[in-house]
């Protein structure tokens, strides 16, 4: 059994009373059992501030974590927080690991790091969580296929880091109050412990009834389906080309992969059209794959997300929820951008189970066949990915 509390504060600047608000609502001394780990997810400005660092110094037990533009837990209330999940238990065993600076697609600092954190453990591990830095030249399926490799494809479920500014320039992966650009952190456990998963993307009425092939990708640039470039597939949809060749509110027309595995299909947001008419995607398509086009709006948004987050506490399966939402579903919520959050809280304080809620650059969560047996560990775009433990 694994217990859980959660914590936050406001106080960015202030950071004795940072400090003070965290300690005082965990009471780790009364609370702690054999093993501890929290996850930790706030603004850049608590870095910056030295917030984050004088509550990790605080904390008698290891953390990990992401920042971002939004995030909550169980009670909190207002914006730009710092929230915390601590995770304890005598039966459970938790341990950190930290990679060395990511700086191209090799396998070598995770399984370093790894082996490393396994090595600290009584069991084998089951499961783990990851914390990955948003990389330009570094994508989310690396660290998902590099770990299956590494861990011999246990579980894996996390996030990619994102912050506020435009370009994402701070987003960062947070362990032990340091704050790292090209660094990634994960936790393995071992022991007693059955996460359930669940994902949110697009319903089928928001996805177009054309599929198509398929026939040509290299990585994460999707170059040809049906054997023609994808921007004259789009256009056979009806979507419009713009002047400059791309096409309208492309970000808004994210593609539903199903890879022909028997998993659940995966969303892939496209960032720009190249000259040629290929699609620049936030993560790899294999060759092969089935494609259709979906549209993403603030009713898409909250409506799939309470679906699932309401299927999820219905089982009363868990004793802690652990959720990540991409950012651009939060950007797909326009003018009440707090209307996600406002809607989890809604769901989990009847529930009344710990929670923490945060948006992320990319979502990191396995997907599983029509029984609900797993597949395969994936990398998401524009999705709302649920752990329940």
């Amino acid at each position: 059994m694994i217990k859980a509390l959660t914590a936050f504060t406001d106080e960015i600047d202030d950071v004795e009373t940072a400090v003070e608000d965290i300690l005082g609502q965990i009471k780790a001394e009364e609370n702690l059992l054999g093993s501890s780990i929290g996850i930790i997810t706030c603004y850049t400005d608590y870095i910056e501030s030295g917030a984050l660092a004088a509550i990790c110094e605080a904390l008698p037990f290891p953390t990990v974590g992401i920042t971002t533009l939004g995030n909550a837990v169980s009670g909190s209330s207002g914006k730009m927080l710092l929230t915390l999940l601590l995770l304890t238990s005598n039966d459970v065993e938790f341990s950190v690991g930290l990679t060395d600076a990511i700086v191209e697609e090799t396998e070598t600092p995770l399984r370093d790091s790894y082996q490393e954190a396994a090595a600290r453990l009584a069991g084998k591990p089951v499961f783990m969580f990851s914390f990955v830095p948003l990389l330009m030249n570094v994508s989310g399926d690396f660290f998902v296929n590099a770990f299956d490799k590494i861990s011999e494809g246990i579980p894996n479920f996390g996030a990619l880091a994102v912050d506020h500014n435009e370009d994402y320039h701070a987003s960062s992966v947070i362990c032990d109050g340091e704050a790292y650009l090209n660094r990634c952190a994960f936790v393995l456990i071992s022991g007693k412990v059955e996460p359930r998963f669940y994902i949110a993307s697009i319903s089928n009425e928001k996805v177009f009834r054309e599929k198509a092939v398929v026939t040509s990708v290299r990585g994460n640039q999707l170059q040809t389906v049906n054997d023609v470039p994808v921007i004259d597939y789009l256009q056979t949809l009806g979507l419009k080309k713009t002047a400059d060749g791309s096409i309208i509110g492309i970000n808004s027309f994210p593609f539903i992969v199903d890879y022909n595995d028997g998993g659940a299909p995966v969303v892939r947001a496209t960032f720009a059209l190249t000259p040629e008419g290929y699609a620049v995607c936030g993560g790899n398509i294999p060759l092969g794959a089935v494609l259709g086009v979906g549209s993403i709006d603030a009713d898409e948004v909250i409506s799939t997300t309470s679906e699932v987050l309401q299927k999820a506490v219905d089982s009363k399966q868990y004793d802690c929820v652990l959720m990540f939402s991409c950012v651009g579903r939060y950007f797909s919520l326009g003018y009440n951008p707090d209307s996600e959050i406002a809607k989890v809280q809604e769901i989990m304080e009847k529930a009344n189970v710990a929670y923490q809620f945060t948006y992320s650059g990319g979502e990191l969560c396995p997907v599983n066949d029509k029984r609900g047996q797993m597949i395969a560990n994936r990398s998401h775009n524009d999705t709302f990915v649920l752990c329940a433990f």
